[in-house]
This record gives structure tokens, sequence and C-alpha cells, in this order.
């Protein structure tokens, strides 16, 4: 029998990346598996890895306007996370439904699920920028940022949240294209908004041609219209030119009952994410308080890396639930079970490589955002110990990512809260307060409780229940 030699298995993977970009439909539910996860992950990674470079893009330009500029940024973005955390939520549960709807060949039900997504993010998103823009700088001071840092930096989280509907927008719809198999427009849609956000960012900033200098203020007015340039091509592909999904005007039209069926796969998963996101954001307080600005700032600096790399093995991880999702639609459930092993394969040995980098070379990472001492050291050092998790960061997230993809978003969110809140929290404050660590103890308890969560995750995939959801 004739084996396919290493030549041809490269010549069939880059086929397949090359099919995975041109975005041509695919059934998930039927033939190789290897292929499907290929056909859905390099999209679905490349859309992650470019959502991240927005995080990266603002900190890099921001960062050569010293120190508050860059503590204004990190402790913003902490508090948008519980943005990006509702927006995440609604498209786990748009993911869910749409992918169970396809996976039953029934796209038309799978527009409606989608459409009525969209509504309830309307809803939600008007509270979020009204409390944004009004209460801006009380947000900073709650953040404990330094009295310099809330008078310039105001004005920056108040575009920011006032801002909260592309945001929401661009995670939700993206969840849908994710959801209908549709990888290929959710990319796209990252890079439309990355590269207007990498073009404004510098030109706002630092007031190139016809455009004055705005300063911090330029940053935040750069990223809400890439995103809504992201949102904008979205919506071409949704309602003028569809492929899977087609939303029509009708699909809107309010329903209880898909409605109650998205609050409830959704509102578990939007506590599972405002949970990871509420300790980040403690995390975050702990630093400034206990290391001052230049702790705050380099440790701001790490987790933008941080987010940078794990990113990636998220979109790997996307790729798992849709996967689970259309295969539970179409009865498949030992292939549902077999798309999440092998998975979490494929993230084991990216994240393999991540630690290497992490441990051996962060000075030359960090380098690249700052030159100040200081603050160069307390993200060097940051870096290298919430890197070594990373392995661990890879099969947590995977199986996260299935449980959530089956609609059993209430399992993940009880492991969140177990081990961020009862663990993660309380141990950083017991080695920072107690055994007298400081900023490091913050830094060890990140790997420590993330490794935990990805055992306990683990254990919950292994038992089978997700298998029985119904969505």
């Amino acid at each position: 029998m004739h084996q396919p030699t290493h030549t041809s298995k490269l010549s069939l993977f880059f086929s397949l990346v090359n099919r995975s970009l041109r975005g041509e439909e695919h059934d998930y539910t039927q033939g190789s598996i290897r292929q499907a996860i290929i056909l859905l992950a390099v999209p679905m990674i490349l859309e992650l890895s470019l959502e991240s470079v927005f995080a990266v893009v603002d900190i890099y330009f921001v960062g050569k306007l010293g120190s508050n500029a860059i503590q204004t940024v990190g402790l913003t973005e902490s508090v948008i996370t519980i943005v990006y955390t509702i927006g995440i939520g609604l498209s786990i549960g748009a993911t869910a439904m749409v992918a169970r709807r396809i996976g039953e060949k029934n796209p038309e039900a799978a527009a409606h699920a989608g459409a009525q997504a969209i509504v309830i993010s309307f809803f939600v998103t008007v509270f979020i920028s009204i409390l944004g823009i009004i209460y801006g700088p009380e947000i900073l001071k709650l953040m404990k940022a330094a009295p310099e840092v809330v008078g310039e930096g105001a004005v920056f989280t108040r575009i920011m949240l006032g801002g909260s509907l592309v945001i929401i927008l661009l995670f939700l719809i993206n969840g849908i294209f994710r959801g209908a198999g549709d990888a290929v427009i959710a990319m796209r849609s990252l890079w439309i908004a990355s590269a207007i956000n990498i073009i404004l960012c510098p030109t706002l900033i630092n007031g190139y041609g016809p455009f004055p200098e705005l300063g911090l203020k330029g940053a935040a007015i750069a990223t809400t219209i890439g995103r809504g340039a992201g949102v904008a091509y979205q919506c071409y592909h949704l309602f003028v030119a569809p492929k899977t999904v087609k939303i029509k005007i009708p699909h809107f039209k309010w329903d209880w009952q898909v409605i109650r069926s998205l609050v409830k796969v959704s509102w578990p998963a939007i506590a599972q994410f405002f949970i990871a996101s509420g300790s980040w954001i403690i995390l975050s307080r702990l630093v400034a308080e206990i290391g001052g600005k230049d702790a705050s700032s380099g440790y701001q600096i790490a987790i933008r890396n941080v987010v940078f790399f794990i990113l990636p093995a998220w979109g790997l991880s996307n790729a798992a639930a849709t996967l689970v999702g259309q295969n539970l639609g179409a009865k498949e459930l030992d292939r549902a079970e077999k798309s999440v092993i092998l998975t979490t394969k494929y993230n084991i040995f990216f994240m393999s490589m991540v630690v290497l980098l992490f441990v051996i070379f962060p000075a030359p990472i960090i380098s690249i955002f700052t030159k100040e001492p200081n603050v160069h050291a307390y993200a060097v050092h940051a870096l290298r110990i919430i890197g070594t998790g990373y392995i661990f960061y890879g099969i947590g997230m995977v199986m996260i990512q299935a449980l959530n993809g089956a609609g059993d978003t209430r399992t993940p969110t009880w492991i969140n809260f177990f081990g961020f809140w009862l663990f993660q929290i309380p141990l950083a404050y017991f080695m920072t307060k107690v055994l007298g660590w400081g900023t490091t103890g913050v830094f060890i308890a990140i790997p420590v409780a993330e490794t935990a969560i990805a055992i306990a995750a683990w254990s919950f995939f292994k038992k089978g229940k997700w298998k029985k959801v119904v969505v």
C-alpha cells in the first residue's frame, strides 16, 4: 500500500490552507477530522491573532507617550475586558445555536438565531456605553490610577467604552460566522479592522498630514474606527452577499423562544468570562497597589504579549467548538469527541513553542515595547513566570471551548468560579501580603490557577455529559 511522503503531506497541508483562506464551503460533519480542523482553525487562528494586534498596536504606539499613557491603556483595557466578556458570551451562545442548526441542515433557523443574538446585543450595549462616557474618570480612579493618569487618560477611557457597540458586534457576528463554518469571513473582518487601526493609530496620535496631533485620544479614535469598519464588512456578508447564513429583516422580529434559548446558553458564558475578567482586573489592581506605576506598566506590557500568543491557541479551540456543535447537531457524537482530542494535541504542540520563547527570550520581546529600565524589568519578570503555564493554558482552552460549543456553558462557569475567585485571587493575596513576595506572588498565581482549571476541565469533558445537552 502506498504511504504518503513528507512532500505529499506538506502539499496536502498547503492545499487545505489555501482552501481555508478562500472560504470554500465544507461539510464539517463528514470526512477527515484532521482536514476539518485545518480548514476551520487556520482562519480562526488568523482572526484572533489579528484581534490581539489591536492591543499590541495600541500599547506599541502609546508606549512612546510615556508610562502615564501606558497605564491608562492598560487599566482601561482591563475594564473593557468586561465588554469583551459580554461580546464573547453572546458569541458563544450564537456559535453553539448556529452550529447546531447547521449540523441539522437548517440554515434558515441558523440565520434567525443569529439575528436574535444581534437584537440582544443592542439592548446590552446602550447601557454600557452610557456608563463609560459619563464615568470614565471614576473608572480609572477605581483602578487605583495615579491622579495625573486620570487627568490625561479619561478621554481615552470614555471613547473606548463609548464604542462598546462595535466591540460587542465584532465578537458576536464573528461567532455567528464561526458557528456556520464561515471562519474566513470572520478572519477578513479582523484583517480590515486591524489594518485600519495600524494606519490610523500613529497618524492620529502624532498628527500626520491634515490630521491634528491627538495623542492618547487619537489611539482610542483609531481603534474604534477600525473595529467599526470590521463590523461594516461583517454586515455586508450577513445581509448583502451571504453564504451559509443569510439574515433577512423578518429574522429580527422578537422571538421569545429563541431569545430564551440564547440567553440560557449565553448568560453562563458571560458569567464564565466575567469571572475570568474580574480576576484579571483584581490582579491588575493588586499589581498597581503593591508595585506602583512602573510595576503596573510592566505588567500590562507583559499581559499584552501573553494575550498575543494565547489568542491563536484560542482560535484553534474555537475550531473545536464549531466541530462539536455541528457534529452534535448531525448526531455524530464520537466524531465530536475525536475532534476535541485531536485539537488538544495540536494546541499542546503550539503552546510548547511559546513556553520556550517566553522563558528564554522575554527581554528582547519586551524591549520592542519599552526602554524604561524599571518597567522593562517588571515586564520581563512577569512574562517569564506567566509563560511557564502555556501548555496547560492550551489544554484548558480546548476543553472549555468544547463544552461551550456543545451548549454546556454552566460547567465551565463553575470551573472558572472556583479556579479564579476561590483559588487564584486568594492565592495571589496570600503570596503577596502574607509571604511578602510582592508582585512576584501575583505573577505565580496565574499559571498555578490556570493549571488547576485545565485539569478540572479535562475531567468534566471526559465524563461526557456535554453530549446530552439540548440547544
